[in-house]
């Protein structure tokens, strides 16, 4: 039972499971944010364009 026992303290391969997963995590978290941030400024570079191109016709 000492040896069951003293293995399973030793078996970090869970814990490295749920680091992969937390990294996973936070690399999309950043994407999705990334993202987010350079659509909202597409939109208004693009709203920009077309309000000139359209105050000049």
């Amino acid at each position: 039972m000492t040896k069951l026992f003293a293995r399973f303290v030793k078996d970090e391969s869970g814990a490295t499971a749920i680091e992969y997963g937390l990294i996973a995590a936070l690399i999309s978290v950043a994407l999705i944010g990334g993202a987010k941030a350079l659509g909202t400024q597409l939109n208004t570079t693009f709203t920009n364009l077309k309000n000139t191109l359209g105050n000049n016709s």
